[in-house]
């Protein structure tokens, strides 16, 4: 696993697309991910710490990890199949670890609010920086 840090937000609301960029933390290697305009706005609202008067789908989530007494360890970009990244939310909950399966987007969303480490496995690393 290698660590990485969100390095970008490109937010184009005339796209369906929008563009976050990982940057390895001790290197030079860095690669986008597309991803939705509701994520973007997600991970912006949490870079930025903008809270909303009502819980949105993201903190509802956070809020539910927290009122079952876990906490977000960590997040991994696992998997690179079909130019589609896959991740996983990293959860540990009365000492034992549970892994959800989760969109790029969703995860670093979640690890913004946190200020929890993402993580990419080497071979995705590898493949997306050839």
């Amino acid at each position: 696993m290698v660590p990485m840090e969100l390095s970008k937000i490109i937010i184009t609301e005339t796209s369906d697309h929008q563009i976050i960029v990982l940057k390895e933390r001790q290197g030079q290697r860095s690669f986008p991910i597309v991803i939705g305009l509701h994520e973007a706005w997600a991970i912006d609202r949490a870079v930025k710490g903008v809270t909303t008067p009502r819980p949105l789908t993201h903190d509802l989530i956070s809020n539910i990890i927290e009122g079952l007494n876990a906490g977000i360890v960590r997040i991994l970009i696992s998997d690179l199949r079909n130019n589609t990244f896959y991740a996983k939310i990293i959860l540990q909950q009365d000492g034992s670890t549970v892994e959800i399966d989760s969109r790029p987007s969703d995860a670093i969303a979640h690890a913004m609010q946190k200020n929890t480490p993402i993580f990419v496995e080497k071979k995705v690393l590898e493949e997306v920086c050839k």
